[in-house]
């Protein structure tokens, strides 16, 4: 019989899905990762070597090779080649969504599942990353997984667990096995579990790892353990080296606009549950180490955001109704940002978010201010869900608009595919000179192979 309560959280899924995948291919892959990971993917969906990673012809063993057999799943499924890459993420962000929904509510009630989920689905920096093909989205997908099963009693849940960690693994390789240490610390009186929980994680991840050892020997090991690990850890030699606090204005960005229900994860009483207690461990954590290692990018906090958003989702639902208003209207009021941050996503991607000025029309800040004292209205009428539906329909419009009219201007600003089509597809023999590396990643890939260098700049 049909059940609205039973079919909605479903319905909710599909929605989102295919607002995560509208305008996907309305720009070009970004960056220097996105067109590195898709090429790999598209050779292995062409060439059926789905054991090592070839980079136009070479082996790449940046990264373990989730991303690119997801990718190449896209591509033999017959999708373009943005959407190849782009939807496998996408619909990894909803099956986490989805999943955390169901256990949330199994354990917090229903109201408490929306909240995670909602502010989940919508902070700044899970919608970014579920738009884009690299590896930070499918590992924190992952690994979340195998955090939460890990807490269900029984081998079998266990052993679940450490499926998904093994897939995690195969996303980021060690990356995934240090974040799961607090899992292991709690698990440490269940050794026939924790047992279990690893054995199933090896014999998931390690076939792989065996196998391309064994086609290409140590250097293999070297670049994918060794540079990419312990070296981008404790060394500049990456050019990825930032501040120990970095991660602090991240995490804030990254969790917009729901920043201020964070005052809501440190109420003393959340931590009694020992689902919460994990999600605090994980989060702490995972911040500590991730601000300690030398070299930091903004995705590499992805993994924690689930815990994150468990802990401020559960907190709003059991905060005091005056905790709870006024962060819902601080959430409200922080929406005055949004028409700065659609037009400061081109810049900020191609010259980085310090190069970017500010502005704040007088009218976002009067339509926010609008929404702020709306939202905590209906937080203090005992309606405080009303108030994150007001939050979210806010942020939804200016997304759609961002993707009805900022996604062309990133297209054109940011990509090198409109760089590929309006130009150098159309010389006789195309050749490239002190390109930037995002652009160079992109036009060889738009062009089917590396561009050859011009004799003269």
């Amino acid at each position: 019989m049909f059940s609205l309560s039973r079919t909605r959280p479903w319905l909710a899924a599909l929605l989102w899905l295919v607002l995560l995948l509208a305008g996907a291919s309305r720009f070009g892959l970004l960056s220097t990762d996105e067109p590195r990971y898709a090429a790999i993917g598209q050779a292995m969906a062409s060439t059926g070597d789905w054991v090592t990673p070839r980079l136009w012809g070479k082996p790449w063993f940046e990264k373990p090779p989730l991303i690119y057999w997801m990718t190449a799943l896209g591509f033999r499924t017959g999708l373009g080649p943005e959407t190849a890459p782009r939807a496998p993420v996408a619909l990894a962000s909803v099956a986490l969504l989805t999943f955390l929904f169901f256990e949330t509510r199994r354990n917090y009630g229903e109201r408490a599942a929306w909240f995670v989920s909602v502010v989940l689905a919508t902070s700044a920096g899970w919608l970014a990353y579920s738009r884009i093909a690299v590896t930070d989205l499918p590992m924190a997908a992952c690994f979340t997984v195998a955090w939460l099963v890990a807490l269900r009693p029984g081998v079998r849940a266990a052993s679940l667990a450490g499926a998904f960690l093994g897939l995690a693994v195969l996303a980021k390789a060690l990356v995934p096995l240090v974040l799961f240490l607090p899992v292991a610390w709690f698990m440490r009186r269940r050794l026939r579990e924790l047992a279990a929980l690893a054995g199933c994680s090896a014999a998931v991840a390690l076939p792989w790892f065996v196998l391309c050892y064994a086609r290409n020997g140590m250097p293999f090991l070297e670049d994918l353990i060794w540079k990419q690990h312990f070296a981008r850890f404790a060394t500049s030699a990456l050019q990825h080296v930032q501040p120990w606090w970095y991660y602090f204005p991240v995490l804030l960005g990254g969790l917009f606009p729901w920043t201020p229900l964070l005052a809501l994860a440190g109420v003393r009483r959340l931590y009694h549950d020992a689902m919460l207690r994990l999600a605090g461990a994980i989060g702490l954590f995972g911040f500590v180490f991730f601000s300690a290692a030398r070299n930091k990018l903004p995705g590499y906090l992805l993994p924690l955001l689930p815990a994150v958003a468990l802990l401020v989702g559960v907190g709003l639902d059991r905060a005091t109704r005056k905790a709870a208003s006024l962060a819902l209207a601080s959430s409200g009021l922080l929406l005055a940002l949004l028409g700065w941050i659609a037009s400061a996503i081109g810049p900020g991607v191609a010259s980085g978010i310090t190069h970017v000025g500010f502005h704040l029309p007088l009218w976002a800040g009067a339509a926010a201010a609008a929404c702020g004292i709306a939202a905590f209205a209906s937080s203090w009428a005992n309606r405080r869900e009303w108030s994150a539906a007001l939050i979210v329909s806010v942020f939804l419009a200016a997304y759609l608009a961002f993707l009805w009219r900022g996604l062309p201007e990133l297209d054109r600003t940011v990509s090198a595919r409109s760089l590929w089509r309006d130009h150098v597809r159309q010389m006789v023999s195309p050749c490239v000179s002190n390109l930037p590396r995002e652009l160079e990643y992109g036009l060889s890939y738009y062009a089917g192979g590396p561009v050859p260098a011009c004799p003269e700049p």
